[in-house]
């Protein structure tokens, strides 16, 4: 079964979640939390995306690191983004909720790092995966704030 299309949507909404995340370094007060938020995402709909060109169902977690091994299994060079998405799960459902994680713009700049090496490592994995449709919202390409 060819699941490229299903596989190039999950890649899209990724996308638009780290476009998202860069869009929004520009307001005042940063909203921290929503960038880790929306890169957390961002990850989680690149490695279900994966998932779904492999013909594998994705679980419904949010855990990157559950994620990441399911990718593993299919791929062992996935082994490479472990510490990656280990560092991104925690802004699933924490950084959406007043629970105190006591986030700063350097946590924020991690995140945002660790979220495009994590699309980045994906579609060098998965080239189908892209399509013209993610490039049109290239984070230079919206207006500035």
């Amino acid at each position: 079964m060819d699941n490229t299309h299903s596989a190039r949507e999950w890649q899209h909404i990724g996308a638009m979640d780290l476009n998202s995340a860069e869009y929004l370094q520009g307001m005042q007060p940063i909203p921290v939390e929503i960038i880790c938020y929306h890169c957390q995402q961002s990850a989680e709909k690149h490695l279900k995306g994966y998932l779904v060109l492999k013909d594998v169902e994705p679980l419904k977690t949010h855990d990157l690191r559950v994620l990441a091994r399911m990718c593993a299994d299919i791929n062992p060079a996935f082994e490479a983004i472990k510490v990656n998405c280990a560092k991104l799960t925690i802004y699933s459902v924490e950084s959406r909720y007043p629970v105190g994680l006591g986030l700063e713009e350097q946590d924020m700049h991690h995140a945002l790092t660790n979220a495009r090496e994590i699309q980045s490592f994906v579609l060098a994995q998965a080239p189908e995966m892209t399509n013209e449709e993610a490039h049109k919202f290239s984070t230079h390409d919206g207006p500035s704030l």
